[in-house]
């Protein structure tokens, strides 16, 4: 028979569940033991209670476990195992040593903080009107019409306006990007900049890009804060862009990331303390 896991984080003991099949056979123990009062069983005449199954089944299926009748079997056996294992551990006393103490502590502040960031993240979903504000943000930057580009980048105006000179007289555009282009990643190639999007270049290097008919070169040297560049546009073409349905959920995840960074920004940056990050 196939067995099932529960996820890590499900077990605060890190008792880990495949070790456990063992005991029993999962379909089996379901309902045995179990009381009027809703216990799963009685262990040296303590009840264990239905609501630590409850618990870490929601746990398990948190993590993309399936809820199935074996996973249920599976999680009865170990909450069973975990008060045998508890309360021989209590025997011994290992309750009261500092190492259990301290473990506890770090337990108790992880849960805490994992549901204060689950409750941020209930109280404040990713709404529909966001996803589609961030897709047509994406859209306008990535989508439409791709340039495919060649530039020669120079530091000074006057060296730009000597090579559309010389290019108007007959030399080759490649060849001086080659020996004279700033630029060394596409200078080497002739200047090519392969396909793009306008709006992945600083504005006013994609605005005479877009001014440019298929064949043309800029009549007049283009500043940025790289230098003088000289734009010749190769040819253009429509980019394809997945529909919203196609990317919407890792927009939502993306957005529901930015959230809680935000949020927890928000909680470091009010926190008064004389303790300095180290990042």
């Amino acid at each position: 028979m196939k067995k099932l896991s529960i996820t890590a984080r499900a077990s605060l003991l890190a008792l880990a569940i495949p070790l456990l099949h063992g005991c029993a056979e999962p379909g089996k123990a379901t309902g045995e033991g179990a009381d009027a009062a809703g216990n799963v069983a009685i262990v040296n005449g303590k009840a264990v209670p239905r609501s630590r199954v409850e618990v870490l089944l929601q746990q398990a299926t948190r993590g993309g476990q399936p809820k199935t009748p074996e996973l249920e079997a599976q999680v009865k056996d170990e909450i069973v195992l975990r008060e045998m294992f508890m309360q021989e551990a209590e025997k011994l006393g290992l309750a009261r040593t500092a190492d259990y103490k301290a473990q506890m502590e770090l337990a108790r502040q992880s849960i805490m903080i994992r549901e204060l960031f689950n409750d941020y993240s209930k109280k404040n979903p990713v709404t529909d009107e966001e996803i589609k504000a961030e897709y047509d943000k994406a859209k306008a930057q990535q989508g439409g019409t791709e340039y495919h580009a060649r530039h020669i980048l120079v530091e000074k105006e006057a060296d730009a306006l000597a090579l559309i000179k010389q290019i108007k007289a007959g030399a080759k555009f490649d060849e001086l990007a080659k020996a004279h282009s700033k630029d060394q990643g596409s200078g080497s190639n002739g200047g090519d900049l392969d396909w793009a999007n306008p709006n992945s270049y600083v504005p006013e290097f994609g605005q005479a890009l877009t001014k440019l008919k298929k064949g043309e070169m800029t009549e007049t040297p283009v500043k940025t804060e790289y230098g003088y560049h000289i734009i010749k546009l190769e040819d253009t073409r429509e980019a394809g862009f997945p529909s919203l349905d196609e990317v919407k959920p890792r927009i939502q995840q993306s957005l529901a990331q930015q959230k809680l960074a935000k949020y927890r920004e928000d909680i470091k940056a009010k926190a008064k303390t004389d303790y300095k990050f180290s990042q």
